[in-house]
């Protein structure tokens, strides 16, 4: 029997209301290292409220929120970040007036190099470190087709190499989990499949990745499982193409069109 996988992120009966309004209710669902998941539903559904509280923007009322093996509810989007678990946005946030290649460069993480402006430690070991984080950006702006933008201004490129260079600066990072909020929203077919296939790749390497989007077609392909959420709530979780026939997934978000089809 294969070895299941283990559970990086686990939110049990996570809640949030605004105003009097409850916008999330009582949301339970597991994230497995490894994988791709999809979160989706209808507008209104909760789906941004949920990624703010994983990710410190939101402090839940009620509900437990686990990641890597311990509680985080509650915490600053920083301390979140710093544990492994970072996000994107809807519009892209990038650095506008630095290039492409200084924007990674910010991203790249400490790993022990916060100890080297200490005196009589060696100039050749951080510029080591430098050259490596380097040689790095260069081979994940390869990946993502920016590498001959490395040296232009980020504000200058377009929406969809704005969102790629969003992407590349979280790999840059090395988290352990990345919650992208809408990664297809303004980008062209071919840089979305682009996007896709780094997802993909991500995984590939052991990275966990949870996609909030409206586009089902590019959640069925690069998801190994989807979370449903409506009203709030989550209504249904398993492969997308189990959640085809679950009839509260039809008549709370795909509908009648997608029953018929």
């Amino acid at each position: 029997m294969a070895e299941r996988a283990r559970v990086l992120l686990e939110v049990r009966g996570l809640s949030k209301s605004f105003g009097g309004a409850q916008v999330v209710r009582d949301c339970t669902f597991d994230v497995a290292e490894g994988e791709v998941v999809g979160l989706i539903g209808p507008n209104g559904a909760g789906k941004s409220t949920i990624v703010d509280l994983l990710t410190g923007f939101a402090r839940p009322d009620a509900g437990v929120v686990r990641f890597a093996g311990g509680e985080i509810q509650g915490w600053p989007p920083h301390r979140i970040s710093r544990r492994g678990l970072v996000r994107t946005f809807q519009l892209p946030k990038e650095w506008p007036d630095l290039t492409v290649m200084e924007n990674m460069l910010i991203a790249a993480p400490d790993e022990g190099r916060e100890t080297l402006w200490r005196p009589f430690v060696a100039a050749r070991q951080l510029r080591r470190a430098e050259d490596a984080d380097r040689e790095r950006a260069r081979a994940i702006l390869e990946e993502f087709d920016l590498l001959t933008a490395r040296n232009a201004r980020a504000g200058a490129l377009s929406g969809g190499q704005k969102r790629l260079l969003e992407f590349a600066r979280i790999a840059m990072a090395r988290p352990r989990m990345m919650v992208l909020d809408e990664p297809t929203g303004g980008v062209n077919p071919i840089l979305g499949d682009r996007i896709g296939d780094a997802i993909v790749g991500v995984a590939a390497g052991g990275g966990t990745v949870m996609i909030v989007e409206h586009d089902l077609a590019f959640i069925e392909r690069v998801c190994h499982s989807v979370i449903v959420m409506a009203s709030g709530t989550v209504i249904a979780t398993g492969p997308f193409s189990a959640l085809r026939s679950h009839r509260a997934v039809l008549d709370a978000y795909i509908g009648g069109a997608a029953a018929s089809a």
